[in-house]
């Protein structure tokens, strides 16, 4: 007899299992065809069933072959919760259920580490969540309507001068300005994050260009994307929209001689430049680009060969900050006839401070803003590892950055813009207000977004395959087949109605706390239902 093959891999190790019931499947093959990661197949399977072939009943028991849909129980082939199985199947026959008692991440290591594209799944206890708006404005400073009171919900990008540092002089009655100022451009407080074409799908890509130029010129909210490490269209880079777009100079540079030669026949400015040092989910790992989503497209877009483009984790050649503002900043800056404001995003840290106190000295006042990025945001082929254990949540950071200001009497001259983990359990908006209250300008947003158009992964670990190119929904791959399931014109009508919501969920907290423009900084707003968290972002603790 052959010995039982103990140490082999069955369907009981991997983190999902396939319900099926072949009694409600016709075989129609939709599962088979709809999932994009191989974890099902026809096969065929030996069934005992009771026949009677006489005119009056005579059982018999007879064994026969039936076709049937199986779940393989190879790793790479593991099935990963995505449902499309369960969507697209018109009986109801077969259903992702999650394992308990799965093995999947001991095995994964025996060829090697896991690679995830989703968020991280340890990091799920956010401090947001243990923080409200305690300040209600009644008797002795009324609140807001917040339905008929007019709201200012906007916030600077671009470095703001004080008034004693204004470059004015008086010639005869006139006051007027001597040299030139630093570009400043007030816009919505929240930015849909750097999400590269390439990164996402063009179908994703698109859908979110076009949200932003409808809120813009429809809806009256001047939202800006940024445009990722990679480049962009040239139509997109020779058309009116540009204005909407943040330009990304990353560390890989990609996609940024394509820009520069597009300069010449730019019909209007980019919306900002931001040079991205670091990132907060997986730094260290850098960015990472498989070969298998750089699409013919791709390759044109970036100028890159079918590789997989790896982004270094931090800008080679740049050794200070020191440096970055002169080489970087100025150049960019320059770039741009010193009409766009360039700000630098960074992983929150324990030095960041230190980046934030070096760029508030900056002599030449060029420094457009700092983005700060926290451990709880975030897609990439990183490693579970990466992803889990390494980089900082970003409450706290943004936090110390703005007292780092107040205490030298300089907050608000370069604009604080915060992210990751911004919406994670749905309400952006309360997040964004929370953040404002800390200190920050504004808000990064990315993962809801890509939720909107269609993204089924979640923190306990529901697909998370972004980095694979196999995406079920279409968003993070460049798969002809897999992109036609994403409705371009449907997601950006999505992400329209949110950012209309976030706008009057805004106004809603604007108005018990009696504020008519955003309440920067004003920590007096919020109480913290957890002693530590109150004691450490210095603001008061209700039970």
């Amino acid at each position: 007899m052959e010995a039982v093959k103990t140490q082999d891999v069955s369907v009981n190790d991997l983190p999902w299992k396939i319900a099926y019931r072949h009694d409600l499947c016709t075989m129609c093959g939709s599962c088979v065809a709809a999932c994009t990661f191989g974890a099902i197949e026809a096969s065929m399977a030996r069934r005992s069933i009771v026949v009677s072939r006489r005119s009056f009943p005579e059982p018999e028991q007879k064994h026969v072959a039936r076709p049937v849909i199986r779940q393989r129980s190879t790793i790479p082939n593991a099935c990963v919760g995505c449902g499309m199985c369960e969507k697209i199947c018109p009986n109801g026959a077969i259903a992702p259920v999650r394992n308990p008692d799965g093995r999947f991440p001991l095995l994964a290591r025996s060829s090697g580490p896991i690679k995830r594209g989703g968020r991280t799944n340890l990091n799920t206890q956010r401090t947001l969540d243990a923080i409200v708006v305690g300040r209600i404005s009644q008797m002795t400073d009324p609140s807001l309507d917040s339905e008929r009171h007019t709201f200012d919900i906007r916030s600077p990008f671009g470095r703001i001068m004080l008034a004693k540092d204004l470059p004015l002089k008086v010639e005869g009655d006139n006051l007027v300005q001597a040299e030139r100022t630093p570009p400043v451009h007030w816009i919505y407080p929240a930015i849909f994050s750097d999400m590269s074409i390439g990164a996402l799908s063009l179908r994703a890509w698109e859908a979110i260009a076009l949200a932003t130029a409808y809120l813009n010129e429809h809806c009256g909210m001047p939202v800006r994307m940024c445009s990722g490490e990679g480049g962009m269209p040239i139509k997109l880079l020779e058309s009116e929209q540009l204005k909407y777009v943040i330009l990304q100079i990353a560390s890989g540079h990609f996609g940024w001689n394509r820009i520069i030669k597009a300069m010449p026949r730019m019909k209007a400015d980019p919306g900002g430049v931001l040079i991205k040092i670091g990132q907060g989910a997986k730094p260290g790992d850098g960015g990472l680009l498989p070969a298998a989503k750089v699409a013919p497209h791709i390759q044109s877009i970036r100028g890159v060969p079918k590789a997989t483009l790896a982004s270094p984790p931090n800008h080679q050649g740049l050794y200070s900050i020191e440096e970055s503002v002169q080489k970087m900043h100025l150049s960019l800056n320059a770039a741009f006839g010193f009409r766009v404001p360039v700000a630098i995003k960074c992983a929150a840290s324990a030095t960041s401070v230190s980046v934030y106190n070096n760029l508030l000295r900056d002599p030449y006042r060029i420094c457009g803003g700092f983005f700060i990025d926290g451990i709880q945001g975030g897609t990439g082929a990183a490693n579970e590892v990466s992803l889990d254990h390494t980089g900082h949540p970003v409450v706290s950071k943004l936090r110390d950055c703005y007292l780092a200001a107040v205490a030298q009497g300089l907050q608000g001259q370069i604009p604080l813009w915060a992210g990751g983990g911004i919406g994670m359990t749905g309400n952006a908006a309360a997040d964004a207000f929370k953040m404002l209250c800390l200190g920050a300008n504004g808000v990064i947003i990315g993962k809801i977004v890509i939720q909107l158009l269609g993204c089924i992964g979640n923190e306990r670990g529901r697909c998370n395959a972004c980095s694979t190119g196999k995406c079920p929904t279409g968003i993070c791959t460049q798969d002809p087949r897999l992109l036609k399931r994403l409705d371009v014109d449907r997601g950006a009508q999505r992400l329209v109605d949110y950012m209309l919501a976030f706008d009057s969920e805004m106004r809603k907290l604007l108005a018990p706390v009696g504020n008519s423009s955003l309440p920067v900084g004003r920590s007096d707003a919020l109480v913290a239902t957890d002693k530590a968290v109150a004691d450490k972002l210095g603001i008061q603790y209700a039970c």
